[in-house]
């Protein structure tokens, strides 16, 4: 068995992460919408609360609606609608899977940049448990930030795991610019 986990290290903390992060947030999915901003992102918004349309798109694409540019925030927003309707539950949990993907990603990344496995999943731990994230996990409106997170970690992760330059560099700045949000 110590040889098994020896063998899987990374496999064997990625899957530990996932699970420690997911029951720590999981209650989020019986939380309701929040009335602070979650009106004006997704349940007041009349071009988030038809879902997933050319007109929606449209609207996604150019809108700097709520003091905001940031289409690639709308658009999850719209495909949440499609998939889940209105219903708080599977908003609160597309923000807690992509926190999990950041936390495993943030570990991927510092273990492969430090060779420091457990120091690197320490780090990934506190990312992921840490107070200030709770926000982002909880508010549904806050989807810019783990949105954000996650292309920023996976341009970090493809500039460490791409061996060629030029698909390196184009990929890179395509996830960077999507980390605008």
């Amino acid at each position: 068995m110590q040889n098994l986990f020896k063998q899987h290290q990374r496999l064997w903390i990625c899957l530990l992460l996932a699970l420690l992060t997911a029951l720590i947030y999981w209650q989020v999915q019986n939380h309701a919408f929040l009335d602070y901003d979650d009106g004006t992102y997704v349940t007041e918004n009349p071009y988030i609360q038809t879902g997933f349309a050319m007109k929606s798109l449209a609207w996604a694409l150019s809108a700097t609606y709520a003091s905001n540019w940031h289409p690639l925030t709308w658009i999850s927003h719209l495909l949440d609608v499609q998939l889940f309707g209105l219903k708080p539950a599977g908003h609160h949990l597309v923000n807690l899977l992509f926190h999990i993907a950041n936390t495993l990603l943030l570990f991927l990344v510092l273990s492969r940049m430090t060779r420091a496995l457990w120091q690197s999943a320490f780090v990934a731990a506190l990312f992921a448990l840490h107070p200030l994230h709770v926000e982002s996990v909880a508010w549904v409106a806050e989807r810019k930030d783990v949105l954000s997170a996650f292309f920023w970690m996976l341009t970090l992760g493809l500039m460490l795991f791409t061996r060629n330059v030029r698909v390196c560099v184009a990929t890179g700045r395509f996830c960077f610019f999507l980390s605008w949000g």
